[in-house]
């Protein structure tokens, strides 16, 4: 049964490896015959969380920007895919603005169960990936029905365009086809 997947690419860099990889996902989530949509933090205004929590009651967050149009993407979501740059071992600032702007959902009937993060960065050491993967699992960890089901990390990639030919990409479509 196809399901309902929002990829959210996090890099500001246009043609970015972390969205390359997030196209190679969505392809295979689409040959696998699911409902893909692509959502970039490009162009996006997106401020930060104040702390207010007026979401909390009111189902959105105070702040007009695009951070409300996107957090309603990941609420009808069944599947939410995080693409980001790794910087300095964390994933990207803007993602991590964008997790804190969706805390209206907590309260709120999401229907996301599977959670992914495909990561891309210049250093390609084992564990480059790992606090960008915690990152990701302590915003799980406040939704009990979601859980995280994989990830795909690329590295030793930094110049735009560099991870052509790199097996993350086969990784990407394989993980997406899977769903």
């Amino acid at each position: 049964m196809a399901k309902k997947i929002l990829i959210i690419e996090t890099s500001l860099r246009t043609g970015s490896n972390s969205d390359i990889l997030a196209e190679s996902f969505a392809k295979g989530a689409k040959d696998a015959g699911n409902d893909v949509e692509i959502v970039s933090l490009k162009d996006k205004k997106i401020g930060f969380c104040t702390g207010c929590f007026a979401c909390q009651k009111l189902g959105k967050c105070v702040i007009p920007d695009d951070a409300n149009v996107i957090t309603e993407k990941i609420l009808e979501a069944e599947v939410v895919v995080w693409a980001t740059p790794i910087y300095y071992y964390e994933m990207s600032g803007q993602m991590k603005t964008m997790i804190d702007r969706a805390n209206s959902l907590y309260p709120r009937d999401y229907k996301f169960r599977e959670v992914y993060l495909l990561s891309t960065a210049a250093e390609d050491e084992a564990y480059t990936d790992e606090k960008a993967v915690s990152g990701v699992n302590g915003w799980i960890d406040c939704f009990e029905k979601a859980e995280f089901k994989g990830k795909v990390f690329a590295g030793g990639v930094n110049e735009r365009g560099e991870i052509a030919g790199h097996k993350a990409l086969n990784e990407a479509y394989a993980l997406g086809k899977s769903i």
